[in-house]
């Protein structure tokens, strides 16, 4: 099968204005720019959680809304909730804003929540049909990234055991729905690069939903090969964002950025296109490899407006998709298929 698409995030183009204020208007929106699925975040603005978690008929509903507008929808985005899951308290603050504001400055209660998010997004996934589902791992270790202080023996592996007590019920949840937990490997979580992964899939005992969200732009940045990325863990990526992004190091600043706005960073996201991200390399490892899921523009740019990374978007990813070859472009020299032949070629006497 090829991979499906085009799709779109509709995260980053939500807005109190029509046609992105609603999930029908994005919908129909993201229909008529050319886009085939829609990958939906769970903001109560456009989608209703918890709802969804009880109602079948809900659900059914939005995906009969979508079906009409002309897109189907992809997976549930839990990213800012995944987030919550973990976080270490230098950044309670920061991301209180991710959580209703009757929890902010209560940590214990907001985990809790976040926790009950991502349990409601396993049954609404399966109740819409869903096969796998987007977020985030959260992080307790961020600030640690760089090792210095030097980091005391034990703490990482502490750290990932925390991480994956938080995350083991979850997994189970998903696992009970028949949904596989894509994590974005991304800048600012725990898991933000392979060997991260392979630490969290070792404390979860290699859990079947534990799987990855490939987004090649965040390598970009991290200057991590996301070629060979693919060749080593084709088996987990289960969902794909496809993502542009530019890295033009210089001798002022490099991967960290020196605290700059993102048009000045060295690392810089772009539309689809306008950065170095090989797309053609990535659809072909992708295909190569079997994956069979939805290519979903994730629209981020410095420079670029919106309006024009959508437009743009569609068919741009339309013409990255590969069918398949049905058979090998040799076979019609192969001859027929005999033992007795083969052997005569092999020097072999029956």
């Amino acid at each position: 099968m090829p991979i499906k698409g085009p799709a779109v995030f509709l995260a980053q183009f939500m807005g109190k204005e029509a046609p992105f204020d609603t999930l029908e208007n994005m919908a129909k929106w993201a229909a008529s720019l050319g886009y085939k699925g829609i990958q939906v975040p769970t903001d109560p603005a456009l989608f209703d959680l918890e709802k969804a978690a009880e109602s079948q008929e809900y659900c059914d509903e939005i995906a009969a809304t979508c079906r009409a507008a002309g897109v189907e929808i992809t997976e549930l985005s839990t990213h800012l909730q995944g987030q919550l899951v973990a976080v270490h308290p230098a950044y309670d603050e920061l991301f209180d804003n991710f959580a209703p504001a009757h929890l902010h400055g209560n940590p214990k209660a907001r985990t809790e929540w976040a926790v009950n998010q991502l349990k409601c997004a396993a049954i609404a996934s399966k109740r819409l049909g869903l096969s796998a589902h987007a977020t985030f791992s959260g992080a307790l270790m961020w600030h640690l990234v760089y090792p210095w202080p030097q980091r005391p023996a034990g703490l990482v592996e502490q750290g990932f055991a925390e991480l994956a007590k938080r995350w083991l019920p979850i997994l189970d949840a998903f696992d009970d729905a028949g949904v596989d937990v894509c994590y974005e490997i991304h800048p600012g979580e725990d898991l933000h690069d392979g060997a991260t992964f392979e630490m969290f899939l070792a404390a979860v005992d290699n859990h079947p939903r534990a799987n990855i969200l490939f987004d090649p732009s965040h390598f970009v940045l991290q200057q991590l090969d996301y070629l060979d990325f693919i060749d080593r863990y084709h088996s987990r990526i289960k969902m794909f964002h496809v993502k542009d992004a530019e890295f033009n190091p210089n001798g002022r600043s490099g991967v960290y950025g020196g605290y700059q706005d993102w048009k000045d960073r060295p690392g810089r996201f772009r539309s689809l296109g306008d950065g170095q991200v090989d797309f053609k390399g990535i659809f072909s490892k992708l295909t190569q490899y079997g994956f069979s899921g939805w290519a979903v523009l994730e629209w981020e740019c410095c420079l670029k407006d919106s309006a024009q990374g959508a437009a743009e978007g569609a068919p741009f990813i339309a013409q990255h998709i590969i069918q398949p070859t049905r058979y090998a472009f040799d076979d019609f020299a192969g001859g027929e298929v005999s033992e007795t032949k083969n052997n005569r070629i092999l020097g072999i006497s029956e």
